[in-house]
């Protein structure tokens, strides 16, 4: 599953764990479950659903008397054993079935009948409205983590697995699609019966069904079909979106030691999906936001890395399935990865190390902002709660570290046993140590108790000096996460750090001394003899490990290093700590190389270095840079320019928005920009601003609503601007794109913090009105906006949605929200509280001083 990132600040960590958590176990097994079949009967305009579920069951032994499903908001009109009735609790929750005759050794076909009107969750039905006339009809289902249970009765847990088979029966001018192998189709009436049968067993979670009015794309890899459903009309977006999937699938194949694992592949794109992608056995969900158009897919491969995560996931989590929901990260870390992978594959080396970067500084984001968690943990309220930034980025972090211990050819070795051992198997982390030491013989027990069972990364800071006199290289490690308590060290790292002095040769590849380093203490000194003064330093080589780290060592050598380190990431690091410097020489530097190098990604970071020194050098340096060839270097180099609030800034955002460009993203940066510029000493040109923003709301549409969005975006930074507010305010209603009125409801949070106290209650009034919307993706929308608004009344409302939404993602997003704006205000009434008793003090200083003056007079 690829989650949904949202975003919103914090000021400390907070515990993951919010009240009502506790320890999750997998239940007792009454046996094993062979074979599930579900016979549907969808009624698409009255959007509800009837249907027979038939459980087969090995009973794990004799007499059982008892046996309760998950089964939620379900009508459970029969229960059956063996064609018998049997009598039956139904709490709305857990189906607890009195068995009539306890059981044997034979195997019992339990057999279930039940209906569902207006279903909520589980299985969702997409139609057209007064507000989006234009909406597809479709239905589709979603059942990780636990919501198969609301779509059908079951043992709703990933430890149980069993063959399935779905028959449907649909309008005749729709399509349905599920697991496995579409064995027959049948006309009756106006109804068409499609009868899908999942041959290997794959969890409930992994139940899938999509009907729609699809095209249908056919693509292959071998004998196997690969197919691509869309709405009719998208047929091109699918192909550039989707295209590369059947080398991806050969790509994986060899990579994880282990053909396709099913006899199709079929990827749905649908509507109002609740995530990006979902991994369902053989048949992958992905959202209809991924589609991308020629312009979009010029500087977006993040529809390549979703198709990527899915695909691998076929592996990872369905032909290797995780035992409990504890040790998702097995599955969603492995998937994360397999982006990196895929981009090593068909990019290069130095494209893959940004991109886990990438990954890196989400995971570290969370960890610094929102919370700080073992990746293993059983204890939450729901399961969905453990899909973070722990789970999916740093558990890529992690496959990386193992890759970058074991080295590539004994790595390959690794992932080949562990999924060889384990097809169609349930497993947990120790599985994974297990299938290191079988094939390696490396015990990696020690990097998973820092990395995986405990929470945190290490801190470095590393100075770098050169003794002249004795000719060594002198280098300080610190650990400064680690904090001393009661005479011990908490939170210390024990690792081996590569690290390397380099030389440079006039027209040859650098000379690299490479060493390795046992770091076991807050604070390291070493010294090494070598035979000259190195040229540059580089700390962990290769960066395989998840850290923080500050470079702290002379210009020299830094400039040295941002030029001719052969890593790319160590040169990433160069150019973070030059741009500390903020001198002139730091900028001249930094130009430099941001006109020379050739890789986009340390131009990117480059460009974001130069917007933090406050220098008109800088700026110039910028602006001068605005035509580089790659779109992702220009957009960096304009929101670089965002925090230079000059007229020359001004002019250079203004003339790509008027006169467009290539790139939706690009154009969009500099679309905000402008709003984000005009504050402060540029205030008076935010009539123009709203204008030009306006034309843009008005004129222009662009892929996904990325350029309106970006104009809604632009005046929410003018926040003290009623007019603004206003304009924002409209694009919230129903009836405006999602796309669009999602980012709107988050902008009108934005706004709210500096408009006048008539105009704020307005605001909160118009979240008010918007919290009938049930609609997910509307609720976390509401959130981030609320987040913003530092008001009493907005945690008011925080709360009703903890309270009241069913969802799992909606409460922990609202509650932990709800402590933060808590936390801000307090923080507020403090300053206050502070000033107030300034302000007292001042008045008994002055009434002190005149009382002084009159004595002095006398």
């Amino acid at each position: 599953m690829t989650k949904n990132n949202y975003y919103f600040d914090a000021e400390e960590k907070k515990s993951f764990e919010l009240p009502g958590a506790k320890p999750h176990y997998n239940p007792d097994r009454y046996g094993q479950v062979q074979h599930i079949c579900l016979d549907l009967d969808l009624d698409i305009p009255n959007q509800s659903f009837s249907g027979v579920c038939t459980i087969t069951l090995t009973p794990i032994r004799k007499n059982i008397t008892q046996l309760t499903l998950d089964a939620v908001d379900l009508t459970i009109e029969s229960v059956l054993i063996d064609n018998i009735s049997q009598p039956f609790d139904y709490d709305g929750e857990v189906l607890t079935i009195n068995c009539l005759q306890p059981t044997t050794d034979e195997d019992i076909k339990v057999e279930i009948l039940y209906s569902k009107e207006k279903p909520q969750r589980g299985l969702y039905f997409i139609s057209p409205n007064e507000y989006y006339p234009d909406k597809p009809s479709q239905v589709w289902t979603q059942g990780e983590d636990e919501d198969s249970r609301y779509w059908f009765p079951c043992f709703d847990y990933p430890g149980q697995l069993a063959t399935s088979e779905i028959i449907v029966k649909v309008p005749s001018d729709y399509i349905a699609i599920s697991n496995g192998e579409l064995i027959k189709t049948e006309e009756k009436d106006d109804k068409k019966i499609y009868h899908w049968l999942q041959p290997q067993v794959h969890p409930t979670y992994l139940m899938t069904l999509a009907v729609g009015k699809f095209a249908e794309i056919e693509d292959k890899w071998q004998d196997i079909p690969v197919n691509y459903y869309v709405e009719k009309g998208q047929e091109t977006e699918a192909k550039i979106s989707m295209g590369k999937t059947p080398q991806m699938i050969e790509f994986f194949s060899q990579k994880y030691g282990y053909p396709y694992p099913y006899s199709k592949y079929a990827q749905v794109c649908v509507d109002d999906f609740i995530f990006g992608g979902m991994e369902n056995t053989s048949t992958t969900l992905l959202t209809d936001r991924c589609l991308l158009d020629e312009k979009a897919s010029l500087d977006n491969r993040n529809t390549e890395s979703l198709v990527a995560h899915e695909l691998a996931h076929q592996w990872f989590g369905d032909l290797v399935v995780i035992k409990h929901w504890s040790h998702a990260w097995i599955k969603e870390g492995a998937a994360s990865y397999a982006e990196v992978l895929w981009t090593e594959h068909e990019y290069g080396k130095e494209e893959a190390a940004y991109y886990l970067l990438g990954e890196a500084r989400n995971y570290l984001q969370e960890d610094s902002s929102r919370y700080r968690r073992p990746i293993v943990t059983n204890i939450y309220r729901e399961a969905i709660e453990l899909y973070d930034r722990h789970l999916y980025e740093k558990g890529a972090c992690v496959y990386h570290m193992i890759r970058g211990i074991l080295g590539e050819e004994l790595f390959d070795k690794f992932i080949h046993t562990f999924v060889n051992d384990n097809a169609h198997k349930t497993v947990e982390t120790i599985d994974l140590l297990r299938a290191i030491e079988k094939a390696t013989g490396y015990n990696l027990s020690p990097l998973f108790d820092q990395y995986v069972f405990r929470g945190g990364h290490p801190d470095f800071k590393v100075n770098y000096s050169w003794d002249s006199d004795a000719n060594l290289a002198c280098i300080t490690i610190k650990q400064t996460q680690a904090k001393e308590e009661d005479g011990k060290f908490k939170d210390l790292f024990t690792l081996k750090i590569p690290l390397a002095f380099g030389y440079i040769k006039e027209g040859e590849t650098p000379e690299i001394v490479n060493f390795s380093l046992k770091l076991n203490q807050p604070e390291h000194s070493f010294y090494f003899p070598l035979a000259k003064k190195p040229d540059f330093f580089t700390f962990d080589v290769g960066n395989y490990h998840l850290k923080t780290v500050k470079l702290d060592y002379g210009f020299g050598e830094l400039k040295a290093q941002l030029n001719y380190d052969p890593d790319i990431i160590s040169r990433i690091y160069a150019a973070i700590a030059l741009g500390k410097k903020g001198n002139l020489e730091a900028v001249k530097t930094l130009r430099e190389v941001l006109e020379k190098e050739v890789f986009w990604g340390l131009k990117v970071e480059i460009a974001k270095q130069l917007g933090k020194i406050k220098l008109n050098q800088a700026e110039s340096a910028l602006i001068a840079n605005l035509n580089q060839p790659h779109p992702k270097v220009r957009k960096a180099i304009i929101e670089a320019l965002t925090h230079h609030k000059s007229e020359a800034s001004y002019q250079a955002l203004k003339n790509i928005v008027i006169n467009g460009t290539e790139s939706y993203y690009v154009e969009s940066s500099a679309i905000s920009g402008l709003g984000k510029l005009t504050t402060g000493s540029l205030e008076e040109k935010q009539s123009e601003v709203i204008s030009l923003l306006e034309q843009i709301l008005t004129q222009k549409s662009g892929w996904n609503e990325i350029i309106r969005s970006s104009a809604i975006t632009g005046l929410s930074h003018l926040k003290t601007n009623e007019k603004a507010a206003d304009i924002i305010m409209e694009y919230t209603t129903l009836g405006i794109p999602q796309p669009l009125r999602l980012t709107a409801i988050r902008c009108l949070g934005a706004i709210a913090s500096g408009q006048k106290p008539d105009k704020l209650t307005l605001i909160l009034e118009k979240f008010d009105d918007l919290m009938a919307d049930s609609f997910f993706l509307t609720q976390i929308s509401l959130i981030s906006g609320l987040g913003q608004i530092e008001d009493s009344r907005a945690i008011n409302l925080l709360t009703i949605l903890a309270d009241t939404s069913p969802d799992g993602r909606v409460k922990m997003r609202a509650e932990e929200t709800i402590n933060v704006v808590r936390g801000k205000l307090a923080k507020d009434k403090t300053l206050k509280d502070l000033q107030r008793e300034i302000d007292k003090l001042k008045e008994e200083n002055k009434d002190l001083q005149s009382r002084l003056a009159k004595l002095e007079a006398k």
